[in-house]
């Protein structure tokens, strides 16, 4: 297997259908909004790793993991207490899982890994 490409963007409203494939590190939340940036491309990553903003009221900062799922992304968020947000390359360097939807656990991935790990872990 050839590697994934790595995407590091500071906002998931940066992404375009040429991250086809690719494993995409954001700093952005891993809110309803920023999912359907994703959801919204015919052609998807493979996988999004997004910032949980402190999770929010009613979780909100995770949505991203449901709606992934359902669009056949596999989707994971680290802490904001182990990197910034708006900040990809901080989540590359710091970040720490929190989340994992269903098909980031089918690959293997786990809550408390460095981001570093997870990406590696998936082929980028």
């Amino acid at each position: 297997m050839s590697p994934r490409p790595l995407v590091l963007l500071d906002s998931i409203a940066l992404i375009t259908p040429s991250h086809v494939g690719a494993v995409v590190v954001t700093g952005s939340h891993g809110g309803l909004s920023a999912a359907h940036f994703v959801t919204a491309l015919h052609d998807k990553p493979f996988a999004v790793a997004f910032n949980d903003a402190g999770g929010g009221k009613d979780n909100a900062g995770r949505v991203a993991l449901h709606e992934l799922q359902a669009a056949g992304v596999l989707a994971l968020v680290y802490s904001h207490l182990s990197a910034r947000i708006g900040e990809a390359q901080d989540g590359l360097d710091h970040g720490v899982v929190s989340g994992l939807n269903d098909l980031a656990v089918a690959h293997g991935l786990q809550a408390g890994w460095p981001i570093s790990d997870a990406v590696r872990h998936l082929g980028a």
